[in-house]
């Protein structure tokens, strides 16, 4: 029930009803609204302070995973950069000097790509991560560009090899002795510790070890070139058999318990040419094989390619690498 409300009139000295108009109702309706709205927009205020709403719960854990997967595909990007730059040095340093050809330049390698233009319609959505996601775009450009010049520079390769077919079986491309396991190269080329005198001294080949009388077999194809069989010395390379592959290549086959070739002989890659032994300066059955280019002495390990997978591969090179005490 209404309250009615008096008023003490000062002329007839009374107390009057006091009469509501329709602009009184209006002006408190809309008094009372406005101390409404106003209430509720400070409840929305402290509310949003202190409290979440379920969309922005879901946005910050949609932000939250995001972040991750960035982390995660930042981390998968680098892996793959990490296997490029390691095709592109085997290409350079391997590869290009087997078939003699000049090795890419680093500003052929580091070509550049389109400008800004290329990231124009992501600058013009106004993205609130937008350096993340530009810096991500262009990080798989460049990991693009660099694998295609690198598959650029293998169908070369590819094609100096099919030009080259006489070079290519020519070249000593396998592992002297049956590896299957990999784990026969027992010292590597480079500054090794001498088993009699105990002092670093250069190792102009790789050992592997094995048993007596393991077959031996020609690494590339070519002539038998020299032979040494006095199995009485007991120093140097002992018996060993050399073979000329041609084009500067020659290979050396050292401390052999027996020869299974003559001089003058053309051998094929895969034959066998001798067995492992003991003769000459050596403490243990083993090969010492070496690869001569021009005359001078080089790291055989990188002609160990055929028949090998990557991980084969870098597991010889692993080996190859230890400074440890070699057998001759």
């Amino acid at each position: 029930m209404a309250r009615i409300k008096y008023y003490y009139d000062t002329e007839t000295c009374r107390y009057e009803r006091a009469k509501v108009t329709t602009s009184d109702v209006i002006l408190n309706m809309l008094g009372f609204l406005a101390v409404a709205f106003v209430m509720s927009m400070v409840f929305v205020l402290v509310y949003n302070t202190y409290f979440e709403s379920p969309t922005e719960k879901r946005l910050k854990k949609e932000n939250k995973e995001l972040a991750k997967y960035y982390g995660e595909i930042q981390g998968e990007m680098t892996e793959v950069d990490k296997v490029i730059a390691a095709l592109e040095e085997r290409d350079s340093k391997i590869y290009r000097k087997i078939y003699e050809a000049e090795p890419l330049s680093p500003s052929i390698r580091e070509a550049g790509h389109g400008g800004s233009e290329k990231y124009k319609q992501i600058i013009e959505e106004g993205l609130q991560n937008e350096d993340l996601v530009i810096g991500a775009y262009k990080q798989i450009d460049k990991l693009q560009r660099k694998a295609s010049i690198q598959n650029q520079s293998f169908d070369e390769i590819m094609q100096l090899a099919k030009d080259n077919s006489e070079r290519l079986s020519s070249l000593p491309a396998i592992q002297p002795i049956s590896n299957p396991d990999h784990t026969r190269l027992a010292s590597g080329y480079g500054m090794r510790i001498n088993p009699f005198h105990k002092a670093r001294v250069m190792h102009s080949g790789i050992d592997f070890a094995a048993p007596r009388g393991t077959p031996v077999y020609a690494t590339g194809n070519g002539e038998v070139s020299l032979i040494k069989d006095k199995s009485a010395l007991q120093t140097g390379y002992g018996n060993y058999v050399e073979i000329d592959h041609g084009f500067g290549y020659k290979t050396k086959y050292a401390h052999l318990s027996k020869i299974d070739v003559s001089k003058g002989q053309q051998v094929k890659r895969g034959d066998v040419i001798g067995y492992v032994g003991s003769s000459g300066g050596s403490v243990a059955p083993h090969l010492h094989y070496e690869v001569i280019k021009d005359d001078n002495k080089i790291d055989p390990v990188n002609f160990l390619m055929q028949g090998l997978n990557d991980n084969d591969y870098d597991q010889l090179l692993n080996l190859a690498g230890r400074e440890n005490q070699s057998f001759d």
